[in-house]
């Protein structure tokens, strides 16, 4: 019976743990770590980075909205410009030869009365006058405007500048290569040619 107390007051031992066991103890005692608290670490990034993430996503989203509100007013300030755009060219090029067309208006009342007077006048001279007066004032109108004959005759011949129409023998030596006759003038616009010299080149 003695014997019997003993087992039982020694089972009972070490069944209880005392008081100030530690943690380690703990896991020493039950064969190890246990899976839960495996590789688990909580640190004080850890515990900021979840206290300040609502901020910065807020902040994210007030940029995010800002930057797209940036992008389509862009974009539409972009079309308007692109339709201003087409719509003043597309005026230009119809109102292109509006101030030409304005200058030509007062030769076209002087042939008109020239015209006229034909009808009523058997003086050749003064119709030869009158003609060669309007020539030169429309002459002078398209001067205004840019326009500036080319001089061909006697000069080298120039593909950039000339067309040739066909090739004479050149009266001279010094001639050879050169235009020896112009049978249509070219012209200048600004410096642009905007019609090539019909010539005659001697070989």
């Amino acid at each position: 019976m003695e014997n019997k107390d003993i087992l039982d007051e020694q089972a009972s031992a070490d069944t209880q743990q005392p008081d100030n066991l530690t943690t380690d103890d703990a896991i020493n005692i039950n064969g190890g770590e246990p899976e839960e608290m495996a590789d688990v670490e909580v640190t004080d990034d850890v515990v900021a980075d979840t206290e300040t993430a609502p901020a910065d996503t807020k902040k994210v989203g007030s940029e995010l909205a800002e930057l797209k509100d940036k992008y389509l007013r862009l974009y539409a300030d972009f079309e308007n410009f692109r339709r201003r755009t087409a719509k003043e060219k597309l005026d230009l090029i119809s109102n292109a030869n509006e101030g030409l067309l304005q200058a030509l208006i007062p030769v076209v009342d002087d042939f008109e009365r020239a015209m006229q007077s034909i009808d009523t006048t058997d003086d050749i001279t003064a119709v030869k006058e009158g003609i060669t007066l309007i020539y030169n004032k429309f002459f002078k109108t398209l001067e205004n405007k840019g326009l500036k004959p080319m001089t061909s005759k006697g000069e080298s011949f120039n593909a950039d500048l000339h067309e040739s129409v066909t090739q004479f023998p050149a009266p001279s030596e010094d001639m050879k290569g050169k235009v020896i006759e112009e049978i249509e003038k070219g012209y200048y616009l600004n410096d642009k040619v905007i019609r090539f010299a019909k010539v005659i080149v001697g070989s």
